[in-house]
């Protein structure tokens, strides 16, 4: 009798038990409808939609950065189904404004991909690399880019996109100029009155209009032997070694009339490439994009370092733009898995390629310099400039301010009745002051 009973207890407790699993697979298999049903609904709760805002690399409709972008999302959303992405691109001109104004209101976008940084990071508005990227593509990109991104000590911002500068110079004006390209400031300054008295409307471009002067006047800067700050992150705007460089650009080329017929403080570095590739410039300060452009119109042009005052150039100038996570919708881990795919080394070429720039990330960028497919190989002399290449204080929070300024006034310093020292002693003025605030506060 004991055993029969013991047997049938045992039994029953099994019974229940089934019972009991059943009725969870039950529920649990309710849950799991009612989550389908509500991702199929109208609230699309079990999806994460990623917002990005970006800059516009392209020079015409035909080439915007929307294209690249819907091409890149759609291939990362065919892999990753619970996650969409929505970009909206801007040009230059608009781009790092719009991203403040979302900021300051409130709506901060997951990621952008603009020309600075501190300032977010300083304020604890972004994620560190570490907290979104995996470590394989914090260890891919190249070392001195990925410094740059640096604020107090701390990777956040992630490069993007990369260039140096050289300067170029059409072959075809040249060659019926009888000159040859310069390498020093006097020669330049030569070189420029030949072309004038051959009727070249631009001998020498200088676009220091508010779209990029900020990049004209450090590529000057960096000639001249000086730039914005000095070796321990000072800055030195208002150096006389500066002064002198605004002067000699200010009277041996402006002044003489060897610059082309809008002043530099309104030609932006669209119109003057766009004027070289249509034949109108003699020299000019380029990046890689200009390759294209120029290649596209059947420009002949030529690339040489920089010249300096009485030699080449004491660095190159590069640029780097930057990709940022934003911390205020906590979306770290969406964030990490798309730029995870936008790193991957065929999407870094592909954008690179499309955009004559330098790729970030090493793999992309040992793979471009072994190339020798001629797109490739026309950017090899910016590669080799890369990691000597001295890069805008953008680690210092008071950098967006002061690069605002720049573009806004610099073109004053070479006007018929500029002065100089006057600019840069007020653009002195308003980096420290932007700096003593930015170190108050932090």
């Amino acid at each position: 009798m004991r055993s029969k009973s013991n047997g049938l207890t045992k039994g029953t407790g099994v019974l229940r038990v089934r019972r009991r699993l059943a009725g969870t697979i039950a529920a649990v298999s309710a849950l799991g409808m009612t989550a389908m049903l509500g991702g199929c609904g109208s609230t699309g709760s079990s999806e994460t939609t990623l917002k990005l805002v970006a800059a516009d690399y392209g020079d015409s409709p035909a080439n915007s950065s929307k294209k690249y972008w819907a091409a890149l999302v759609d291939a990362y959303e065919a892999k990753h189904p619970d996650v969409k992405v929505q970009v909206s691109v801007y040009s230059w001109n608009d781009v790092d404004a719009k991203v403040k104004e979302m900021v300051d209101s409130g709506n901060a976008p997951d990621m952008a991909q603009i020309g600075a940084y501190a300032d977010y990071a300083a304020a604890g508005k972004l994620y560190p690399m570490s907290d979104t990227l995996s470590i394989g593509t914090q260890a891919d990109f190249v070392p001195q880019l990925a410094d740059a991104g640096n604020w107090s000590h701390t990777p956040y911002a992630m490069p993007f996109a990369a260039s140096t500068r050289v300067l170029f110079y059409n072959k075809s004006l040249f060659q019926q100029a009888g000159i040859t390209p310069p390498t020093t400031w006097d020669e330049l300054a030569s070189d420029a009155e030949a072309l004038k008295a051959k009727g070249v409307k631009y001998p020498f471009a200088l676009p220091l209009g508010p779209e990029e002067a900020q990049a004209e006047t450090m590529q000057w800067l960096l000639s001249g032997g000086s730039g914005y700050t000095d070796d321990i992150g000072t800055y030195t705007i208002d150096s006389a070694l500066n002064g002198e460089t605004f002067t000699w650009l200010k009277d041996d080329l402006v002044g003489k009339g060897l610059t082309g017929p809008v002043a530099p403080g309104r030609l932006n570095r669209a119109a003057a490439f766009a004027a070289f590739a249509d034949g109108q410039v003699g020299m000019l300060n380029g990046h890689p994009t200009l390759i294209r452009q120029a290649e596209a119109k059947g420009v002949k042009f030529g690339m040489v370092p920089m010249p300096g005052r009485t030699g080449r150039a004491r660095a190159a100038m590069g640029v780097t733009d930057w990709m940022l996570a934003f911390r205020q919708n906590g979306h770290a881990r969406q964030i990490g898995s798309f730029l995870d795919f936008v790193y991957e080394q065929k999407n870094v070429l592909d954008f690179s390629r499309k955009y004559g720039l330098l790729p970030v990330t090493t793999t992309a960028s040992e793979a471009m310099s072994q190339s020798d497919a001629k797109s490739d190989a026309s950017l090899h002399a910016f590669l080799e400039q890369l990691p000597t290449a001295e890069q805008y204080p953008v680690n210092k929070t008071s950098w967006a301010a002061l690069s605002a300024a720049v573009k806004k006034d610099i073109g004053q310093a070479v006007s018929p009745d500029g002065s100089p020292a006057g600019v840069l002693t007020r653009l002195q003025a308003a980096a420290t002051a932007a700096d003593s605030t930015a170190q108050s506060q932090g």
